[in-house]
């Protein structure tokens, strides 16, 4: 992507807090080059004040930029209040996939064996999310339907997108939706998924119903998988793939709008976990799946020098963890901004000798 600039939408309680350590990794004097940015305040009070204008501008900046940074952000439960930020977001930057990656943590132990990243590709828009829904009848007759709807174009967004990132990290596509029993509806991403394998033959390549998908991941921790998912289906293999880890620490969340050729347009990317507000303005929050999550947009720029740096924040957050610099949830007792000190050192440390043997 040509951009080298990231909109920043910052957010709530310990999400601002992680945005504003995540920023300290892309300073000129850590990564080397100047990076622009352009900052939304999407924090609820702001979301209120301007009637979520505010959303709206965010998401047309990140179509103009192509990349966007999110803090996490406070839904407030009043059906009447401006409601959660996100499906605005995804909606108008034109998502089609949502991108979730578990994966080890050195010193932390997963479970069931599992240690190969197992990356999540879902549907951003459509499906059970935004349907309508309604009653008929009374009492013991009373009914409720339900109309959902998906897309062909989406469906062969997340089936190509899968298979290309497979292909990038030596993965299995594994898994599907339950086409047995709902052909028609999800038999379409099904019809998908196996178009997308005829285009990658190199790519091993398992589907698998739902349910045979959620009891097979309990076993198999053997080798990289990459699943792609229906937008309700992959919400929920999300909320189990990455706790199989041991903790949702270090996993980033991304949301991909394509191009006609499947090339991502736009990208917002985000920490999977919320705001946390028991753990706000204590500096003991963990800012590793933020910082990972901006090393990801790096890695996504057409810059040779943005794609190193994107490289050296990953390899300095996890270097920091197996050195023993953890927040508490990772059974250390490092500060927030301690455990940012320590991935700066490392990043400054590792492109100053990539670019002394000529790496970079």
């Amino acid at each position: 992507m040509q951009s080298t600039g990231i909109v920043v939408l910052e957010g709530d309680q310990t999400g601002q807090e992680l945005l504003e350590e995540a920023l300290r990794v892309l300073a000129p004097d850590v990564v080397g080059f100047e990076l622009g940015f352009r900052h939304f305040d999407l924090s609820l009070e702001h979301r209120r004040a301007t009637n979520n204008q505010v959303v709206h501008d965010a998401a047309a900046a990140i179509v103009q930029e192509g990349l966007g940074l999110k803090a996490a952000t406070i839904t407030p439960e009043d059906a009447g209040d401006v409601g959660t930020p996100n499906r605005i977001l995804r909606e108008e930057i034109g998502g089609h996939v949502i991108v979730r990656t578990g994966r080890r943590i050195p010193g932390v132990i997963p479970l069931g064996g599992t240690h190969a990243p197992i990356t999540v590709v879902r549907m951003a828009v459509g499906d059970a999310y935004g349907a309508k829904e309604w009653r008929e009848g009374e009492g013991a007759n009373e009914v409720a339907f339900r109309t959902a709807r998906i897309e062909r174009r989406v469906c062969t967004a997340v089936s190509e997108f899968a298979f290309r990132q497979a292909e990038r990290t030596n993965a299995k596509v594994f898994g599907g939706p339950k086409y047995t029993v709902s052909p028609v509806y999800e038999g379409m991403l099904k019809e998908e998924m196996d178009a997308a394998a005829a285009r990658h033959p190199d790519v091993e390549y398992e589907p698998q119903l739902i349910d045979a998908t959620f009891a097979l991941l309990i076993t198999t921790g053997g080798e990289p998988l990459v699943i792609p998912a229906l937008n309700r289906d992959g919400d929920i293999l999300s909320d189990l793939v990455l706790p199989l880890f041991g903790s949702i620490a270090g996993s980033e969340s991304l949301v991909v709008a394509v191009n006609a050729d499947y090339s991502p347009r736009a990208i917002m990317a985000e920490a999977a976990h919320g705001t946390a507000p028991g753990l706000a303005g204590k500096n003991v929050a963990n800012p590793l799946a933020m910082i990972l999550a901006e090393a990801s947009l790096l890695s996504h720029m057409n810059s040779e020098e943005a794609r190193n740096a994107g490289r050296a924040i990953r390899e300095a957050c996890l270097e920091s963890v197996s050195a023993g610099t953890r927040t508490v949830d990772l059974g250390g007792h490092s500060s927030t901004s301690e455990f940012t000190d320590a991935v700066i050192e490392r990043v400054r440390a590792k492109l100053e000798a990539w670019a002394a043997l000529g790496d970079v």
